[in-house]
């Protein structure tokens, strides 16, 4: 069962329908950690294994989102993130399923060693990939690559309501793992704050689900992008709307919503890893076989085992890896597909690439 929320409200599966690219629901790992105060239990939730194409989280998101394109008439999808970004990639492929053409608008960040591998899957997908930011006028831009094309525009990171919607289903999902054994009710839920929506709809779906869990958001970008005033502002929306859709949601849900902003594992900007981030990448990989990454997962593991070794954590608590875990395609300096690289993104290549 991969639609909790639409089998729990029908009334509001008829009205917001969702495509089925992610194979739900992702699956619960258990772990131990010793810290001064004794052995605090971790469980993971695998979002890492969304799809077995690429994994993450935004194929929650997608779901929703891919569904009304279609709905619309849509012929091509676009969107935007940082060169890096996982959102743009997952976008891409999901994108090449379900029959769209796709744009991603990527602007530059800095350099690590998973971007030349998503950029390689960009071209392998045949992506149409245009430098974004940097002064670049975003009507233009807009006007030269998607007038008159049937372009379907998914905000930063599938940040709105409808993608958010995505993690009020995983909510409710996780909601049924507890209620059938799979693992307690968390104290506490670590998880990535990027772009918010992921935040904003699982922190709507407990409180659907009257968990008492606290979700402990890891910033993780700019407080130009991750702002609490937005984060309110989204989950109000989302919540009235699922009311309006199907009634018997209550319209409260933003106001239930159990959220702790967590700023001081930010480590100073977008992409960019302190002591603390590179030693919990290493941590999650030797102790807990989990393949993190220093951009978004590895601040919330940070976060994670700061507080286990604080004595600050919870008695239960989970980690929910955001992270892909699926390989990309590689190719050659040589391969055909290289030609299509726009020369602005050639900085991101070593001789290795």
């Amino acid at each position: 069962m991969s639609d909790h929320l639409g089998n729990a409200y029908p009334g509001l599966a008829r009205k917001l329908r969702k495509t089925s690219f992610a194979s739900l629901p992702t699956p619960i790992s258990h772990h131990s950690i010793e810290c001064a105060a004794g052995t605090r239990t971790v469980a993971v939730k695998h979002d890492d294994q969304t799809s077995p194409i690429y994994g993450g989280n935004k194929i929650r998101k997608l779901e929703y989102i891919f569904q009304r394109a279609r709905d619309r008439g849509a012929e091509r999808i676009a969107t935007f993130g940082a060169v890096g970004s996982n959102h743009a990639l997952a976008t891409a492929i999901f994108a090449k399923e379900f029959g769209l053409a796709c744009t991603c608008f990527l602007a530059h960040q800095k350099p690590n060693a998973n971007i030349p591998g998503m950029l390689n899957a960009h071209l392998v997908l045949g992506t149409e990939i245009v430098r974004y930011g940097g002064g670049v006028n975003r009507r233009e831009l807009f006007r030269r690559y998607l007038q008159n094309r049937r372009a379907w525009v998914i905000p930063l990171g599938g940040t709105c309501w409808l993608g958010a919607v995505g993690f009020v289903n995983a909510g409710m999902e996780l909601a049924a793992q507890i209620a059938s054994d799979e693992l307690e009710t968390p104290d506490r839920i670590y998880i990535a704050n990027g772009t918010m929506g992921s935040v904003a709809g699982l922190a709507l779906g407990l409180a659907l689900a009257k968990l008492p869990t606290e979700i402990h958001a890891v910033r993780v970008a700019d407080n130009q992008f991750v702002k609490r005033d937005v984060l309110n502002r989204l989950m109000t929306k989302t919540s009235v709307l699922l009311n309006r859709f199907d009634p018997s949601i209550p319209d409260n849900l933003a106001a239930r919503s159990r959220i702790v902003w967590r700023d001081e594992f930010f480590a100073g900007g977008y992409a960019v890893a302190d002591d603390a981030t590179r030693r919990a990448v290493e941590f999650g990989h030797a102790s807990m076989e989990l393949a993190l990454e220093t951009t978004y997962t590895g601040k919330a593991m940070a976060a994670l085992l700061n507080d286990i070794a604080m004595d600050n954590a919870g008695r239960s608590n989970l980690f929910w890896n955001t992270y892909n875990s699926r390989a990309l395609p590689k190719i050659t300096q040589e391969s055909p597909a290289r030609r299509n690289l726009p020369e602005q993104f050639e900085r991101y290549y070593d001789d290795s690439a």
